[in-house]
């Protein structure tokens, strides 16, 4: 039986960025505000002290900061003529569990998406028209522009004080930084990071073909920083321990060091950890949250009344929890209808490997998450990708994330998986190896949802949810023409051999392949294909607002963790709104 708790003005459930810049910025209002992480408190130090961060056993292969699959997990298949299993152990993706959530070990890549990205269905229409769009593809759009969208964005990268290059200054293009970006209003607040020797041959391969190459943009600090809340943030090490690990200077720009701990000083917010949210209870008439329901570490059962509820956890786990407390009609491929569970995408991966002669030294041991040397110039909305048959594009980048003994291993295709003859081709090539990554757009389809799972349940006794998944034929042909590419610049780099890596011929749940979950609560401008207004305010029950990349109806060729921060910006502006004259900010 639950313990009533008394009522707060705002419940947030997630510590995360987005829960973590909602809190902050909603603190200001000087209402109650209660916000449960599943997880356990995290500081700098001492949970990131050197030189224990840099267990790589720890924290890279046993997931030390990530969600605990014992507990809760999910089942998958790869369409719905399988059985789907549950995931046992962490591989495609690594959600975050803790204050701080996934922003304490990600890699600090910071981009803005394209605009495409936020009209996709639109600019498609306009160009190419209706015919263009395969059978089964939901393209969508977010009913927010990347001109609304962009002083949160410029926000964010303040607060984090992202280091790149812009190209795109109020319209004029600037050779050097991304000419493909949308228009911004101001450089980034810091210079780009010092770029490797891979970034450095990538860039001059790049041009050599006619191609436009910029740093990325990195939240990994390149020089001391300070904030305008007056964080203070140190340099970057360059020592390589970035993703899937906490930073021990502070150089990696985190929620659980810059906007957590801004809110956990006001008197108005408390932050609960170890509180795990089971639902949100709803009234008798399914239209208005009343409380949501959660367990504390020892197992007991709470009910926390709110005012308004924002679910802000992972993008997998805030669709979970809608599913389970019926905020939304499910979705059901079958007959196209329903929106809860609609649009999940991934991203699709391919790429090239150069191998170098012993004497071209990379020195990949040194390296940051987001130090990297990129072009866009086959991204979304960059080129005529349907000339080349898809729509779509993606980010291609030689990045310099650092060479860590266990996971870095680059061997040529043919080499023994195993014994004496691999291990002296990885002593052979480990100096002398570089990637060549393309980060491919998966657009929304028909067959690719999330439910919960008819059979199998987690140890709370719910619901597992599933997701049902595969990469369509569009997305194959975007990622082996894009392969093809990296193969052209690795060719002009130099290397003795490059070796092309192609599309996946199916998705598996087992590889790690990217963080980078998005749809199954999206936003738009239509109630019977969104189940969010573009306010981030679900549809059906008006006190309910759902963050995170969840919200995208489709996936871009770029890292979410920009457009998630500066939708929770704007979010928290459209909470302001809706407190002065509760209902809903959107018609229906």
């Amino acid at each position: 039986m639950s313990t009533k708790l008394k009522a707060a003005d705002i419940v947030i459930v997630g510590l995360g960025w987005t829960g973590g810049i909602l809190a902050k910025e909603l603190a200001d209002t000087g209402l109650s505000i209660v916000v449960l992480e599943r997880g356990k408190p995290r500081d700098t130090n001492p949970d990131f002290m050197y030189p224990n961060v840099h267990d790589e056993l720890k924290y890279a292969q046993r997931h030390e900061l990530m969600q605990d699959v014992s507990r809760e997990t999910l089942t998958f298949r790869n369409n719905s003529s399988q059985t789907a299993l549950p995931m046992r152990q962490l591989g495609s993706f690594l959600p975050g569990e803790g204050v701080g959530g996934a922003g304490v070990h990600w890699n600090g890549v910071t981009w803005r998406w394209l605009p495409w990205d936020h009209e996709p269905e639109k600019m498609t229409l306009a160009r190419y028209g209706k015919s263009a769009i395969p059978e089964g593809m939901q393209l969508q759009d977010w009913g927010v522009s990347y001109d609304e969208l962009e002083p949160y964005y410029d926000k964010f990268e303040y607060l984090c004080g992202v280091a790149g290059k812009a190209g795109n200054l109020a319209g004029n293009k600037i050779d050097g930084g991304n000419v493909f970006e949308g228009s911004r209003k101001r450089e980034y607040p810091n210079p780009p990071m010092i770029q490797s020797y891979p970034g450095q041959l990538f860039e001059k391969a790049a041009r050599t073909l006619g191609y436009h190459p910029f740093p990325g943009p990195s939240a990994n600090m390149s020089q001391p920083y300070i904030n305008p809340d007056g964080v203070a943030f140190g340099a970057c090490h360059y020592c390589g321990y970035c993703e899937r690990f906490g930073c021990e200077v502070n150089a990696k720009a985190s929620a659980h060091f810059t906007v957590i701990p801004l809110a956990a000083a006001k008197k108005n917010v408390e932050i609960r950890t170890d509180s795990r949210v089971m639902k949100v209870n709803l009234d008798a008439a399914q239209k208005r949250a009343e409380s949501v329901t959660y367990l504390d570490a020892a197992g007991r059962e709470f009910e926390q009344p709110g005012g308004l509820v924002v679910l802000a956890a992972y993008a997998l786990g805030n669709v979970h929890l809608m599913l389970l407390s019926r905020i939304g009609k499910p979705y059901d491929p079958a007959t196209g209808t329903g929106v809860v569970g609609r649009n999940y995408a991934y991203q699709i991966g391919s790429g090239a490997n150069v191998f170098f002669d012993e004497k071209t030294w990379m020195n990949p041991f040194m390296g940051s998450g987001a130090l990297s040397m990129n072009i866009d110039d086959f991204n979304t909305g960059s080129f005529d990708h349907l000339k080349e048959g898809f729509i779509g594009g993606g980010g291609i980048s030689t990045p310099s994330a650092g060479g860590r003994p266990i996971g870095f291993r680059p061997v040529p295709p043919g080499t023994p998986a195993w014994g004496t003859d691999w291990k002296r081709a990885v002593v052979r090539h480990y100096n002398h190896t570089l990637a060549i990554n393309n980060q491919g757009s998966v657009m929304g389809y028909r067959q690719n949802y999330l439910d919960l799972d008819p059979t199998y349940r987690d140890r709370y006794g719910r619901p597992l949810m599933r997701m049902t998944f595969d990469f369509q034929q569009n997305e194959q042909k975007q990622a082996n023409f894009l392969a093809d590419v990296c193969v052209k610049i690795g060719e002009a780099m130099g290397g003795e051999r490059v070796a092309r890596r192609g599309a996946p011929q199916r998705y598996s749940i087992v590889p790690y392949q990217s963080t980078h979950n998005t749809g199954g609560a999206v936003l738009g401008t239509d109630p019977t294909r969104s189940a969010l207004n573009p306010f981030s305010q679900t549809w059906d029950v008006s006190n309910v607002f759902v963050t995170g990349a969840c919200s995208f109806p489709q996936n871009a060729g770029k890292n979410p963790t920009g457009p998630v921060a500066a939708l929770a910006l704007r979010t928290a502006d459209s909470i302001k709104r809706y407190l002065k004259n509760p209902g809903p900010l959107a018609p229906a």
